[in-house]
């Protein structure tokens, strides 16, 4: 860093436990029990988070749901309800953004805080993120751990090496330190399959990488390699970027003449949902609720909508569910106008995933 430029100060903050928490939280029942929430363990369902009762056991984000019943009978397993949970993430992001209006969104119950201009009256970070703590437990009645460090890449290792309910504070002259002696696949962007190019190099750890000449890097990782280089030194220019939130997404189309056939109508819908899902896709996001709007030729119009327990992007889903919407209307009796298809309850792209769990 050259002499005279400010140190950022970023907080990477990370609820516990998320979903669990929540359902722990509002059913006091649950407390000190193995709880997972996730799909049907007498199905197909996969673990979407595990509370940390249930990982004594072993069970862990990405498992069957079957295996970790197995793992431990007595475990709770819950489904997904992603609309508690946004809402939940809703009131923990207002705190964050009322100590600073930089707040990048990862997921609903993680994010990255630049407070570099926003110490407040003890103009430190690691009294920000103890206030954040005492905030989110008091008013929320959860637990968030805090990595506080120079940059994101620090920030988020240190929040990792806290949890559950933890503070961590890496200052920038103990980055090094910090990291060194961590293995590779603890930096952003190291997969497996660089982690397993790296160990052909000889590299495990952190300390290792650093000292690789960066010719070596670039002619095995190309551009990545100076990535590789510059985040095993603690450097990390990536800014906090605000994510500023849709509340909805769609289209729709008036006809010239009226559609009267059903068929008609639902290949209409098919390429709307398939024009949103780009649209999803482009912003990375996915969403719970799927809305149809239709407007008779007397110019009556009426919406139906369906939310679903599990986000979706997938074109396919969001047809099939406006088309469903569709025979709740009198479109095919009194012919359409206009016909619209739009999502909302947003959400960031990465519980995309959790669309393996079971929806019923």
């Amino acid at each position: 860093m050259a002499q005279g430029e400010r140190v950022r100060r970023i907080l990477h903050c990370d609820m516990d436990c998320y979903y669990a928490a929540v359902h722990v939280r509002d059913d006091p029942s649950l407390a000190g029990r193995p709880v997972v929430v996730g799909g049907d363990p007498e199905g197909r369902g996969v673990v979407a988070t595990a509370n940390y009762e249930a990982r004594r056991f072993g069970i862990h984000s990405a498992m069957p749901a079957a295996r970790a019943k197995r793992l431990c009978p007595e475990t709770v397993f819950l489904a997904p309800d992603f609309p508690v949970y946004r809402r939940e993430s809703e009131k923990i992001f207002a705190i964050y953004r009322e100590i600073t209006p930089i707040v990048e969104t990862a997921s609903l119950d993680e994010a990255y805080l630049d407070v570099t201009d926003h110490l407040g009256p003890s103009g430190t970070a690691s009294e920000v993120a103890k206030e954040i703590r005492r905030r989110v437990r008091a008013e929320r009645g959860l637990t968030v751990s805090v990595g506080v460090g120079p940059n994101c890449l620090v920030a988020k290792i240190a929040s990792d090496s806290c949890k559950p309910d933890g503070l961590r504070v890496v200052p920038p002259a103990r980055v090094r330190a910090f990291l060194d002696p961590l293995p590779v696949r603890r930096l952003h962007g190291v997969g497996a399959a660089t982690e397993r190019a790296l160990a052909a190099m000889g590299v495990a750890t952190v300390a290792q990488l650093r000292v690789v000449p960066l010719p070596n890097l670039l002619a095995r990782f190309h551009s990545h390699g100076r990535t590789l280089h510059e985040y095993a030194s603690g450097i990390d220019e990536r800014p906090v970027q605000p994510f500023h939130e849709r509340k909805s997404l769609g289209t729709e189309n008036t006809y010239r003449r009226d559609l009267t056939r059903v068929e008609a109508m639902d290949e209409q819908l098919d390429a709307m949902a398939r024009e949103v899902a780009v649209g999803l896709g482009r912003r990375d996001i996915a969403a719970c609720t799927v809305t149809l709007k239709v407007r008779y030729p007397d110019f009556t119009t009426v919406t139906r909508s369906l939310t679903f327990r599990v986000p979706t992007s997938d074109p396919g889903r969001i047809g099939s569910t406006a088309k469903g919407l569709l025979r709740r209307t009198e479109a095919a009796h009194r012919g359409v106008r206009l016909l619209g298809v739009s999502v909302a309850t947003l959400v960031p792209a990465t519980v995309r995933q959790l669309e393996l769990f079971d929806d019923a």
